[in-house]
């Protein structure tokens, strides 16, 4: 039986946070998370596809404050639906959102390899990854 001392764990310690340091510079060096922040650069550099967003956001907002007072309809819902459907369909944001969506599903690979032999969901405990 060993016993652990301060140093020990200090030692430990600051090789998890190297290696963890060494993770996600290898993440950002994937090159799907690398054709995600080009995805994102180009969506965020498009001011026409911004003011779309926004207006989709605005719409959505209204929705929303609709369905808090009880007075969101049928339509309402459908107007948010189509402006969500036609915003998807534009192709940079079509790009971004599938490499996003790919991005993510990686990320949740690497979560359970990492959580496999915790007793805990390592990225929903620890502060979810990939929140924007």
């Amino acid at each position: 039986m060993s016993i652990e001392t301060d140093a020990t764990r200090t030692d430990a310690g600051e090789d998890l946070d190297a290696l963890a340091r060494e993770l996600g510079e290898r993440i950002a060096e994937m090159p799907l998370y690398e054709r995600y922040q080009e995805a994102k650069e180009e969506v965020e550099a498009d001011e026409e596809l911004q003011e779309e967003i926004r207006e989709f956001e605005q719409i959505r907002e209204e929705f929303m404050l609709a369905r808090q007072t009880g007075e969101a309809t049928r339509d309402d819902l459908r107007t948010l639906q189509d402006a969500q459907e036609e915003l998807h369909e534009k192709p940079k944001m079509s790009e971004y959102l599938e490499v996003q969506n790919e991005l993510e599903l990686r990320l949740q690979e690497l979560n359970e390899i990492i959580s496999d032999p915790l007793t805990v969901d390592f990225g929903g405990k620890a502060g979810g990854c990939c929140e924007d």
